[in-house]
């Protein structure tokens, strides 16, 4: 995607099918994505040795690759995690609220996500440093871009955003997890041209187990 033009005074808007979303239809992405949740974490712990169920807080470094003249952009990163542990092997859904996007001289562009993670973690120092790759299922929930001289018209922002993730996690005593990952897009964040997710994030856990 190529936003470069005359700079120009930043104003922002949200795009119509994000700015009069029905709540109705919120609840009920919102639901199915609990629901979801819930039978991965119900199937699993039937034979999982040990899990987790925490919450965890962090924070986002994010940019888009293809558009020109983008930098990072910093946001929120919290959500709930259960993780499962087999031995050495471990399998982690996690339900995410994630403010992603980037920034230039014209303003912020925003892409706030639910995101779905399933990691798999690959304990690699003990029962304490693990390494962890898997798929991440992205839905929009709210977008806005900086309105620039010369773009005639809104960019589409795809719904649904799919992605890898792969990082480091460190499992402390007390419930104290720490993470570092990089999720890198695998899908257009746009309809109207290249571009995909980047991100970098570290987050502190807890687990209630």
């Amino acid at each position: 995607m190529d936003f470069s033009t005359e700079k120009t005074k930043p104003k922002t808007f949200c795009l119509d099918k994000i700015c009069n979303f029905p709540k109705i239809k919120t609840n009920t992405i919102m639901k199915k994505l609990f629901l979801i949740f819930a039978i991965l974490g119900g199937i699993a712990t039937t034979s999982a040795q040990e899990f987790d169920l925490g919450v965890k807080v962090g924070a986002n470094f994010a940019t888009i690759s293809d558009v020109d003249d983008l930098d990072n952009k910093t946001g929120l990163r919290a959500g709930l995690f259960l993780g499962l542990k087999y031995d050495k092997i471990g399998i982690q859904p996690e339900i995410l609220y994630s403010e992603q996007g980037g920034k230039n001289d014209f303003g912020d562009y925003e892409l706030n996500y639910v995101n779905i993670p399933v990691m798999f973690k690959f304990y690699i120092i003990g029962d304490i440093v693990n390494f962890q790759i898997g798929p991440q299922f992205g839905f929009v929930i709210e977008d806005s871009f900086p309105t620039m001289e010369g773009v005639d018209s809104q960019v589409n922002t795809n719904d649904f955003d799919f992605s890898g993730a792969a990082g480091i996690g460190v499992e402390l005593p007390l419930g104290v997890r720490v993470e570092a990952r990089y999720n890198f897009g695998l899908t257009d964040v746009s309809d109207n041209g290249a571009g995909k997710n980047n991100v970098i994030s570290v987050a502190l856990g807890y687990s209630f187990l």
